[in-house]
C-alpha cells in the first residue's frame, strides 16, 4: 500500500499547466458508490418534498421559511456534513460534500441562506477558532440552534477588502473590543446568531471577531431590493460602540486576512457545485419546454436554432462538472495526506483548500459563466414566457446574476488566477521556468511530423499544445516584467487573456480524461454522444485559446519577437476540423429523448 501512494503523482495546486494527469487518478460523478448515491438520493427528496414546493414563500421572504429549512436540515444532520464529528458533524468526505452542494443547486436563493451558514459563516471558527470557540458555537451551528452571517464588505471597500474602515478599540481593562462601523450586502443577517465580522483594530489591523447578535449596539438596515435572490435576507449591519468580548478575537490579531481568503477558498468552490446543481436543472427546463412548445406544426425542439442551444448549454455543464469533481478528489486526496501527517480536521481542510486556491478561483469562474449562459438560453427557448413570472425561467435568470460578483468578481477570480501561479512560481513551489524554456527552444525547432495516437490522440495532442500556449505567452510576459519592459499588474488585460487560457485549459483536460474514462465503463448514453461533446469543446477552445493568446501577445511583443510567437501560436493550434453542427444536434437529440439533462 505503501509503495502504491509512493508512485500515484497528485498534482499540486496550479501543476495543471504543465503536467499531465491520467485517467486513473482522475475521479468522475459516474464513480459514486452506494452510500453517496444514497446521500444523493436523500438530499433531493429533501430538495423536491420541502424546499421547491417552497420556492414562492421563499422568494418573498414569508414565515421565516429559510430559518425554518435550515433547521430541518439541520435534523437531517445536513448542516454539519463537512464538520468533525467532536462537534456533532458528519465528517463526510469532499466528494460526498461536493455532491450535496451540486443537488442543492436548483434550490435557488435559499442555496445562499445555506451556502453563507456553512461555508464563510462556520469555516471560519472551524479553522481559525479557539478550542473554546469551537465548543461554544459549532455545535450549535451544526445541530441549527443558531445561524451565521459573515461580514466583511463595506460601502468603501468590496473587492479591496483590507480597506474596511470599521473599527475595534480595546476597552482600558483590556476585556473587550468597541467596535464601529458598518457591512453591506450581508447574506443571512435578517436571521444570523452570529456574525463573522472583519475591524481594524486601532485602525490599522485588519482581525476577525465572533460578534453575537445581541450585542448592545448592533443593529440592521432595512432589506435590501435585490435584481434576483429576493428570497435571501441580504442586509446592513452596523455596529455603534458594539462590546465585544476580548475572547470573541478570531484567530491573531492583524491576522484577518488569512480567515476572509481561506474562507473564500471553500467559498468558491462550493459556488461552482451550487451553480453545477442550478444549471443541469435549467436545462432539463428548456428542454421539457422545447417539446412542449409547438410552433409551424412540430415541437421547437425540432429546430436546428434550439438544438444548438440544448447542445450548447450540456457541453457547457458536462466540462464544468467534470473540472468540479476532478478537483474535489484532488482537495479529498489532499486532506486525507495531510491527515495521515497528523493535521487536525480543521487543518487538513484549510490547507487543502488552500493548495488548490487557484483551482477554486477557475471554478468559481467557470461555474458562474457556465450557469449565466445556461439561464440565459433558457429564457430564450421559452420565448415570451421565458419573461414572465409565471414560470421558473425568469426567476434562475436573474438569480444567477449575482455569483459572477460574489465570492469575488470573475474579473478578480481571474487576476488572482494568474498572479497566485506566479507567485508560486517565484517560491519554487511549482516550476513553469523549464517548461516555458522547453516551449521556447522548441519554437526554434522544426515542428515534430509526429502523429496522434490512441482513440484520443488528437484530444491529448491539443491539450499539450495548449498548455505550451498558455506557458509561451505568460512566460514572455513575465520576462518583460523582469528586464523591466512591462508592468503586469498595470496590464490586466493581459493577465485575463491568461487566465481565460488557463480556464479553457481546467475544463479542457478534465472533460477529456472524464469522456476516456467513460469509454472503458458501461454507461446509458452513448458513447458516442460523450465524444461529440468533446470534439465541439476542443473545437471551440482552441478558437478561444487562440484569441486570447493572440490578444495577449500583441499587447506586450512586437517585431521578430511577435512574429515568432504568432508562428507558434499557428503550430499549437492545429486541433482538426470537426462537423459541430452534426455533433451538436447528436447530443441534442439525445437530451430531447430524455426529456431532461440525462448526463
Amino acid at each position: 500500500m505503501q509503495d502504491t501512494i509512493a508512485k500515484k503523482d497528485v498534482l499540486k495546486g496550479g501543476e495543471f499547466i504543465i503536467k499531465s494527469s491520467k485517467t486513473e487518478d482522475t475521479f468522475i460523478p459516474e464513480e459514486f458508490n452506494e452510500e453517496q448515491l444514497m446521500i444523493r438520493d436523500m438530499v433531493s427528496d429533501f430538495l423536491h418534498n420541502e424546499i421547491l414546493p417552497n420556492a414562492e414563500k421563499i422568494e418573498h421572504q414569508e414565515d421565516n421559511i429559510s430559518v425554518t429549512l435550515l433547521e430541518k436540515m439541520a435534523e437531517l444532520g445536513l448542516l454539519g456534513t463537512h464538520m468533525p464529528e467532536e462537534y456533532g458533524g458528519m465528517a463526510l468526505d469532499t466528494n460526498t460534500n461536493t455532491l450535496i452542494s451540486d443537488v442543492l443547486g436548483p434550490s435557488g436563493a435559499f442555496t445562499v441562506s445555506y451556502a453563507a451558514h456553512i461555508g464563510i459563516g462556520m469555516l471560519p471558527i472551524l479553522y481559525f477558532g479557539t478550542e473554546e470557540q469551537k465548543e461554544k458555537y459549532l455545535p450549535r451551528l451544526i445541530n441549527g440552534e443558531l445561524k451565521a452571517a459573515y461580514c466583511l464588505t463595506e460601502p468603501g471597500s468590496g473587492s479591496d477588502a483590507l480597506a474596511a474602515k470599521t473599527r475595534a478599540d480595546l476597552t482600558d481593562d483590556g476585556e473587550h473590543y468597541l467596535l464601529n462601523g458598518q457591512k453591506m450586502w450581508i447574506s443571512n443577517a435578517g436571521f444570523a446568531d452570529i456574525f463573522i465580522v472583519f475591524a481594524q483594530v486601532g485602525g490599522d489591523q485588519f482581525t476577525g471577531f465572533i460578534v453575537e447578535r445581541n450585542s448592545e449596539g448592533l443593529s440592521l438596515g432595512a432589506e435590501e431590493k435585490k435584481l434576483g435572490i429576493k428570497g435571501s435576507s441580504t442586509r446592513q449591519v452596523f455596529f455603534e460602540n458594539v462590546k465585544v468580548p476580548a475572547e470573541n478575537v478570531l484567530g491573531e490579531i492583524g491576522k484577518g486576512h488569512l480567515i476572509a481568503f481561506n474562507a473564500l477558498n471553500t467559498g468558491r468552490f462550493k459556488l461552482c457545485a451550487l451553480s453545477n446543481g442550478g444549471a443541469k436543472e435549467s436545462i432539463s427546463t428548456a428542454v421539457r419546454y422545447a417539446n412542449e412548445r409547438h410552433q409551424f406544426k412540430v415541437p421547437i425542439a425540432s429546430f436546428g436554432a434550439i438544438k444548438y442551444k440544448l447542445a450548447e448549454q450540456a457541453i457547457r455543464v458536462f466540462a464544468t462538472e467534470s473540472a468540479l469533481y476532478r478537483v474535489s478528489n484532488l482537495i479529498q486526496e489532499k486532506v486525507q495526506e495531510l491527515k495521515s501527517e497528523g493535521a487536525s480536521f480543521g487543518e487538513a481542510k484549510l490547507k487543502a483548500a488552500e493548495e488548490y486556491a487557484i483551482e477554486c478561483a477557475i471554478l468559481k469562474v467557470a461555474g458562474s459563466e457556465t450557469l449565466d449562459y445556461v439561464v440565459d438560453e433558457t429564457v430564450q427557448v421559452h420565448g415570451g414566457m421565458g419573461y414572465s413570472e409565471e414560470g421558473t425561467a425568469a426567476r434562475a435568470y436573474r438569480d444567477a446574476r449575482i455569483n459572477r460578483i460574489y465570492e469575488g468578481t470573475n474579473e478578480i477570480n481571474r487576476l488572482l488566477t494568474v498572479d497566485m501561479l506566479f507567485k508560486r512560481a517565484l517560491k519554487g513551489a511549482i516550476d513553469i521556468v523549464g517548461p516555458a524554456w522547453e516551449v521556447q527552444k522548441e519554437l526554434s525547432s522544426m515542428p515534430s511530423m509526429d502523429k496522434a495516437e490512441g482513440a484520443y490522440g488528437e484530444e491529448h495532442k491539443a491539450l499539450a499544445d495548449f498548455k505550451k500556449i498558455v506557458l509561451m505567452t505568460a512566460g514572455a510576459a513575465a520576462k518583460m516584467q523582469m528586464d523591466g519592459k512591462l508592468k503586469l499588474k498595470e496590464e490586466q488585460e493581459i493577465l485575463m487573456d491568461v487566465a481565460d487560457i488557463m480556464i479553457d485549459i481546467l475544463m479542457a483536460e478534465s472533460l477529456l480524461l472524464r469522456v476516456e474514462k467513460l469509454s472503458n465503463m458501461h454507461t446509458k448514453i452513448d458513447q458516442e454522444v460523450y465524444d461529440a461533446m468533446l470534439r465541439v469543446f476542443f473545437t471551440d477552445a482552441t478558437a478561444r485559446i487562440h484569441k486570447s493568446a493572440t490578444d495577449a501577445l500583441l499587447s506586450f511583443a512586437e517585431g521578430d519577437l511577435l512574429r515568432t510567437f504568432l508562428m507558434g501560436l499557428k503550430r499549437f493550434t492545429k486541433y482538426p476540423m470537426t462537423n459541430v453542427k452534426t455533433a451538436r444536434r447528436l447530443i441534442a437529440d439525445t437530451l430531447i429523448e430524455a426529456n431532461e439533462y440525462c448526463f
